[in-house]
């Protein structure tokens, strides 16, 4: 699944083509994928609006139009945007697709069909209940201090929950907890003060580094061009089960938690 810097890649990338545009039609295949509307009422209510912004929060794309409605889409496990020429042939696996007023199209690629769209007037009802930002100036060692109290809740699966902390999935919280030196399976009433300020300097660390490498092409992602981000190759952990440390020479290991493949050192991580 796209996480925040994957999700930031594509924001940054479709600000260009879409900021300033009017939607003029949305054609849809797959009912199941708009999560408010049918498709009908979704016509009717963006007809000609115009993309005002386009942000991000947590794992959810958010568009700002100037209806005063919020457009909010989240790619899921396989979900893809790309703004393309409306001549050209349509990827079988697209299922939403938002014309613009300049003959080009939004196209919304969802494989597994997973991914949602959503309208609303106020974006908290479908975002209001995500953690904070990590990468937001508000977020603080002391903000992550007093989320952690009274949870004896596993570290992974506690990085993955969006209440908790919004944006980071299994690759960044696998690399955040090595940085960190923290075991995944540490609880988070276990950590010192100091280990806290290593987690959140690590969360920063890894978010930046994804950004700056527009994102893992690990699985199905790629950036709204088709090419491929880079973060793949700078993991430490995820992925790299039975390699040698970088820093230790100790082969990473893998267990599964809640259901998740989790990746660590044994030595590195206590």
């Amino acid at each position: 699944m796209p996480e925040l810097p994957e999700v930031e890649t594509i924001v940054r990338a479709l600000r260009k083509p879409l900021v300033g545009r009017t939607i003029t039609a949305v054609s849809n295949d797959w009912p199941r994928q708009l999560a408010t509307h049918t498709l009908e009422a979704l016509n009717w209510q963006l007809k000609g609006q115009r993309v005002e912004a386009v942000k991000r929060r947590a794992k959810y794309l958010v568009f700002e139009l100037s209806g005063g409605d919020t457009l909010i889409i989240h790619l899921k496990m396989s979900g893809h945007l790309a703004v393309v020429e409306a001549g050209e042939p349509r990827h079988k696996h697209v299922h939403t697709v938002f014309s613009l007023d300049n003959g080009r199209e939004l196209r919304f690629r969802n494989m597994r069909k997973f991914g949602r769209v959503y309208l609303v007037k106020d974006p908290e009802t479908v975002l209001g209940k995500l953690g904070p930002e990590p990468l937001a100036d508000s977020f603080s060692p002391a903000v992550l201090r007093e989320r952690l109290n009274g949870r004896s809740r596993a570290m992974k699966p506690l990085l993955l929950d969006q209440h908790f902390l919004a944006g980071v999935g299994n690759i960044y919280a696998d690399e955040s907890l090595f940085y960190s030196k923290i075991h995944p399976q540490r609880t988070a009433d276990s950590l010192t003060e100091n280990e806290v300020e290593a987690l959140y300097t690590a969360i920063q660390k890894v978010l930046k580094m994804g950004i700056a490498r527009e994102g893992a092409s690990i699985d199905l992602y790629t950036k709204p061009d088709g090419t491929y981000g880079d973060m793949q190759n700078a993991v430490a952990v995820f992925r790299r089960t039975g390699l040698p440390c970088y820093v230790c020479q100790t082969p990473i290991a893998r267990i599964v938690m809640n259901g998740r493949s989790t990746h660590f050192c044994p030595h590195c991580q206590r």
